[in-house]
């Protein structure tokens, strides 16, 4: 399956650089290792989180697409569904099969047939709209339900402040 997987990145990191996604860019963070990427989200307009360039791995599984990569924003992020290590918690990244939680049904986990470009629009849309019922992020998952214009927004304006300021470092 490596040699498979291994031509399959290729192929979605050369389809990214050819036509490029709004919102992300992507490329690897070591041009000799397929399976380490590196992608900046670009905060989406009229969120809290425009402005803001955030960075984050992407690390693929040897059997992917038969498995999800592993998503950790490195910039800081104040989000419910990321969790204060960075790790990026939604559905779309979780190994496939029934969630034993009952959380998620198996359509809204992994299924192969994702890709880079999918994964990166979920994550965009996971900043627009945060699911607070499974958060990663317990404090700001609160934060967000009781005072969303507080300190929630006092939080994730400093996260873009320093992410504008490590952009261009």
């Amino acid at each position: 399956m490596t040699e498979q997987s291994a031509l399959l990145l290729r192929k979605q990191l050369a389809e990214l650089n050819k036509n490029p996604v709004e919102g992300f860019s992507a490329g690897l963070i070591d041009d000799d290792d397929i399976y380490q990427w590196e992608v900046v989200v670009i905060g989406p307009q009229d969120t809290l989180f425009e402005g803001g360039f955030f960075k984050a791995h992407l690390n693929f599984p040897h059997d992917y697409p038969l498995r999800p990569p592993k998503m950790k924003f490195i910039t800081e992020i104040w989000h419910p569904n990321v969790a204060k290590n960075g790790d990026v918690c939604i559905s779309i990244l979780h190994e496939p099969g029934e969630d034993k939680f009952g959380y998620e049904k198996p359509e809204e986990r992994w299924l192969p047939i994702h890709t880079v470009e999918t994964i990166m629009i979920s994550v965009i849309s996971m900043l627009a709209d945060p699911n607070g019922d499974s958060p990663a992020n317990v404090d700001a998952a609160k934060e967000w339900r009781d005072d969303p214009n507080g300190e929630f927004k006092r939080k994730v304006a400093r996260c873009v402040r320093k992410s504008q300021e490590m952009a261009f470092d």
